[in-house]
């Protein structure tokens, strides 16, 4: 939610900003470039500390750093405060995977991704309705309050609610046996270095498909509410109900995405012919995006809400092939390493794509400039499917001793 307020508000901050495209880009590349370094950051700092006080650290971070917005009112400022939240941030994905690694078996943790990913969701349902409202009644800085208020109220729920498996009382014996040993997948292993990790093919695997498919996801974040404006003469006030059905549609069938694999491994296919295939056909559910201006306003919705959710069940299921392949005690670093590419993505994609509408804008046509930036993201997935498969063609669990050694 803290990263889609600043898109809700743009059309607001326009007209006292007075900022550009190219400048709106730029301000959330910077979020993208501090998110990399709070990936790569918190990724060996949770696989060191544990999943508890990593992810604690990260929630007061960003918690603060959503509520250093309303103390600036310039566009260096917001460059500054984006920068801020992105490194805090920064500590979400590492922690959330490590977590569902540590609390289900493999055949299982796709299905638990797309719902914690679902979950995620839920904000981004909730802030077109809400946003706005705060924004129009209380004033724009108003929405980033809340945002911040509400991380640090969660963070008294979170250190007393999680623990390892091992060290919950109530656990049933049978639940911790199916969690450990019920089904096979990588083993538990101290923290890799950074250097044996990037050593080995299939964290490249995760890299490059990380790289050229989140930047789609943080364009539907960041520019959604620019396109409903600027090509379908939307304002807020009425594309805020677009916007929540996509977000909806994206909750929904993202749920699937991550059912998906799951069943496909318990029918007999085995975990890797399950992700592949998972990987594979949402990947191509992406493509319709390629039609999405030259539809309807809820044809486009729907085209929209669809490609949104086959990111969602994609990522479910890209994360998971990290936990498949690495040990418990690497996955948050690959984790963080894989995100941190997606976001050095995240970072040039704002900038091309606030430059190019600004070029369409110009022209007259930035319906076209929107109809470039959909039919990339439409290809991103395929192209990312084939890398991954090529460095990858099996997400079995490591087990050579030179790849994984943790002294070297």
């Amino acid at each position: 939610m803290d990263r889609q307020i600043l898109s809700l508000l743009k059309p607001i901050l326009d007209g006292e900003l007075k900022w550009t495209n190219a400048q709106f880009g730029e301000i959330n590349a910077a979020f993208q470039a501090a998110y990399a370094v709070g990936l790569l950051g918190f990724g060996a700092l949770v696989d060191r500390v544990g999943i508890r006080l990593g992810y604690a650290l990260s929630i007061a971070a960003w918690s603060l750093a959503a509520m250093s917005h309303a103390l600036v009112g310039s566009v260096a400022g917001f460059f500054g405060a984006r920068f801020a939240l992105g490194l805090g941030e920064g500590g979400n994905f590492p922690s959330a995977i490590k977590a569902v690694a540590t609390w289900f078996p493999p055949a299982e943790r796709a299905y638990a991704t797309a719902l914690f990913n679902a979950g995620s969701n839920v904000g981004a349902i909730i802030a077109p309705a809400v946003v706005p409202w705060l924004a129009l009644n209380f004033g724009w800085r108003s929405a980033f309050v809340a945002a911040g208020i509400a991380g640090l109220l969660w963070l008294f729920f979170w250190i007393p609610g999680y623990d390892a498996p091992e060290r919950v009382r109530r656990l049933d014996p049978a639940e911790l046996l199916h969690i450990r040993g019920g089904a096979a997948g990588a083993p538990a292993g101290p923290p890799l270095p950074f250097r044996r990790i990037i050593r080995c093919r299939q964290a490249w695997a995760f890299i490059a498909a990380k790289f050229l498919t989140d930047p789609v996801w943080w364009f539907f974040l960041i520019w959604l509410p620019d396109y409903f404006k600027k090509t379908r003469h939307l304002p807020i006030k009425e594309s805020w109900v677009c916007l929540v059905t996509i977000y909806a549609i994206v909750t929904v069938l993202s749920i699937f995405g991550g059912w998906l694999s799951g069943h496909l491994a318990r029918r007999g296919l085995g975990v890797t012919r399950a992700r592949k295939t998972a990987l594979f056909a949402f990947a191509c559910t992406v493509l319709p995006i390629f039609a999405v201006t030259r539809v309807g306003d809820w044809s486009a919705v729907v085209l929209i809400g669809v490609a949104g959710a086959s990111h969602q069940a994609w990522s479910a299921n890209l994360f998971t092939s990290v936990s498949d392949m690495f040990p418990r005690g690497a996955v948050a670093s690959v984790v963080g390493i894989g995100s941190t590419a997606g976001s050095l993505g995240g970072i040039a994609f704002p900038i091309v794509a606030g430059k190019l509408l600004d070029r369409f804008q110009a022209a007259g046509d930035v319906t076209a400039g929107y109809a470039w930036l959909f039919g990339v993201c439409g290809l991103a997935y395929l192209v990312a499917f084939g890398l991954n498969h090529l460095l990858a063609p099996s997400f079995e669990p490591i087990r050579h001793p030179h790849e994984v050694h943790p002294d070297d």
